[in-house]
């Protein structure tokens, strides 16, 4: 079994919407010069009066949703690009598109910057979720410049506990008691339709509370005796998986590779999302999350791993247990990541995977690979292409041996067979091993990807490169190449034909014959006697033709026949014998296929998929259910399955 698990973030690609109490922002124009700032580009507060206040169920007008999206720029560090593209462009794709929102809502986003510098900050940390900024209070944005203003903006779950106010009136200074069920049945029904939502929240402190500079940690922000912020509105972002990681997603599946999603979000967003990726089905439907992960025991980490594949709210500490959980049950998970906190699983997972783009130094320098687009796809192609090396590695080892071995054997089973000299001269075998390997040889490393290659299941951990079912074929081949070889031989030496010309029967009919062994052994299932034999590797036909062309070169060129390969002419008959073999060559390797090929149907293990030793015996009975073929890794975390809370 193959499992990746990685995380959410290159499996999107985030779209920005604003959402203050659900109504979108309008597209107003933002201000011309970024430096200026005026009422329009810094979103002035109005005190609502009785009889323009904003009625419940009433959207607010545009100021009060440019004033809300101030959190968002205030409480943020990232950059747009150019004219407010992605080109050019910095910082958490999240961020930006609450910043971009602002800019389209009209916006002076750099202004508001500069006229409310940061005082002291709480960085974000996927341990509790937010992010907060201190400044210094404007009247026009704040309607004082009396203390400090503190912008916060985070995980729903985790800020409306500490919320005590709402917004109300079309105002952000006007508040009410907050309504925190109300909140949190928006934020679910939000999230719920894939939505990414976050809360944005203010409160206002004496001057002297917070210096210039202050390291401020999460306690600022939540360990208050009593609830102290107020809420000002939703924002809601757009994060619909990639067009390209649906496919990719449907394409690992088909090649029996599981999917999980590992994510900071909503419960009910990572489920939304994990159904558009369809990696929530029947066997898998629900999600966990990570205050769920804490709370179980490793004996029922293990079963939720298996029985999940959408994991939210997790934490750094939850994707370490995650991967430990998968390996003690014999799993090979790859995981993905881009922060420090990742490298500890990226460390333990069987293939950690960084990202190039956004991945920290730390994260690349743990993992195995660094995905340089950091795009989910990317992934499964490099299985797709994992594949096709392994498979163009034993379809090199099925050719260049058995006409290695045949070189050697036709030589040793002439002489056997009562032939009065070697059928093959020193000079012969040494031609036919070089021009083999170079030509022949050579192409099948590039062979592209056989039908089907990404419908097979994952090949077992520690199956060697040569096992039974390619030594079996190893050695047929070698019998047929031999055998054909040594007949072709002794026909010409029956029929009176000296030696230098039976000598020119061996050399043709061994080295023309390997070509058949090279276009059987193109597709390791497949038949030859398709159309697909004439496409896909043109090489492979080039290779063909120049060592045909080599051949009657080296067997009519005078001198070079006689003098150096000390063989003579052939005639239309030995032509004919020659071709005749190379034929059933061809057609031998294709039987073979073809008896396997029905095995494989029957569900008969016909590649050593199963690792109990038994050859030709059904795959579902072949292993028995207490073997243990994991590898050094898997055996250990399942040995130390007590310590995955460590």
């Amino acid at each position: 079994p193959s499992t990746i698990v990685r995380d959410d973030k290159y499996m999107n690609e985030a779209k920005s919407a604003a959402n203050g109490k659900k109504a979108p922002a309008p597209a107003a124009s933002p201000a011309d010069d970024a430096g200026a700032v005026d009422a329009s580009a810094v979103a002035p507060v109005q005190e609502p009066e009785a009889e323009s206040a904003v009625k419940n169920g009433q959207s607010p007008d545009v100021n009060f949703v440019r004033s809300m999206l101030a959190t968002g720029i205030l409480c943020s560090k990232s950059e747009l690009g150019k004219d407010g593209g992605r080109e050019g462009e910095i910082g958490n794709p999240t961020e930006i598109s609450i910043v971009r929102a602002a800019y389209k809502a009209g916006v002076d986003h750099t202004g508001l910057r500069n006229l409310q510098p940061i005082v002291a900050e709480v960085p974000f940390s996927s341990e509790y979720k937010f992010m907060a900024t201190v400044h210094n209070a404007k009247t026009e944005i704040d309607g004082t410049d009396e203390g400090l203003v503190v912008h916060v903006k985070g995980a729903v779950d985790r800020l409306i506990p500490l919320t005590k106010d709402q917004a109300t009136g079309g105002s952000v200074t006007a508040t009410e008691p907050v309504n925190k069920n109300y909140w949190l049945d928006e934020a679910e029904a939000m999230s719920s339709h894939g939505l990414r939502v976050l809360a944005l929240c203010r409160a206002m402190l004496p001057a002297d509370s917070v210096k210039q500079d202050d390291a401020l940690d999460a306690a600022f922000v939540n360990g208050r005796a009593e609830p102290w912020l107020t809420i000002v509105g939703l924002a809601c972002i757009l994060d619909p998986p990639r067009p390209e990681c649906v496919d990719a997603i449907k394409e690992a599946h088909g090649a029996g590779v599981r999917v999980a999603m590992i994510t900071g979000d909503h419960k009910a967003t990572a489920l939304a999302i994990g159904g558009m990726l369809n990696i929530v089905d029947a066997k898998h439907p629900s999600a966990v999350t990570g205050p769920e992960l804490d709370a179980m025991s490793d004996d029922e980490l293990r079963v939720a791993v298996m029985s999940h594949n959408i994991f939210a709210r997790a934490s750094p500490e939850n994707k370490i247990r995650i991967v430990k959980a998968l390996q003690a049950e014999g799993q090979v998970s790859s995981m993905t990541g881009d922060g420090v906190n990742d490298a500890p699983a990226l460390k333990a997972a069987d293939m950690g995977v960084a990202m190039g783009k956004e991945g920290t130094d730390v994260a690349r320098e743990a993992a195995e690979m660094i995905l340089a687009d950091d795009n989910f796809a990317t992934i499964v192609r490099a299985v797709r292409e994992g594949r096709v090396v392994w498979d163009n590695l034993r379809k090199v080892l099925l050719f260049n041996t058995p006409v290695n071995n045949a070189q050697g054997m036709t030589v040793l089973f002439g002489m056997i067979c009562g032939l009065p000299y070697t059928p093959l001269t020193p000079i012969q075998v040494l031609y036919c091993n070089l021009i083999c390997a170079v030509t022949l040889g050579f192409v099948l490393a590039v062979e592209p990807a056989e039908d089907g290659i990404m419908t097979q299941p994952p090949r077992r951990v520690g199956k060697r490169l040569i096992g039974r079912y390619l030594l079996f074929r190893i050695a047929f081949g070698t019998v047929v190449l031999v055998a054909f070889t040594v007949g072709a031989v002794f026909w010409v030496f029956n029929m009176g034909y000296a030696q230098d010309k039976v000598r020119a029967q061996a050399s043709n009919t061994l080295t023309i014959s390997a070509i058949s062994i090279m276009l059987s052994a193109r597709f390791s299932y497949n038949s030859g006697f398709h159309m697909r034999l004439f496409t896909g590797n043109k090489y492979a036909w080039y290779a063909a033709a120049i060592t045909l062309i080599l051949q009657i070169c080296i067997t009519y060129i005078p001198g070079l026949n006689d003098l150096v390969f000390q063989m003579g002419p052939m005639d239309g008959t030995q032509w004919g014998i020659c071709l005749l073999f190379v034929f059933l060559t061809f057609c031998c390797m294709e039987a073979e296929k073809a008896i396997m090929r029905h095995l494989k149907s029957r569900k008969f293990d016909t590649d050593d998929d199963n690792a109990a030793g038994q050859y030709f015996v059904a795959a579902d009975t072949a292993t028995p259910a207490d073997a243990d073929f994991r590898t050094d890794s898997q055996r250990s975390a399942a040995m130390s399955k007590n310590l995955l809370h460590k």
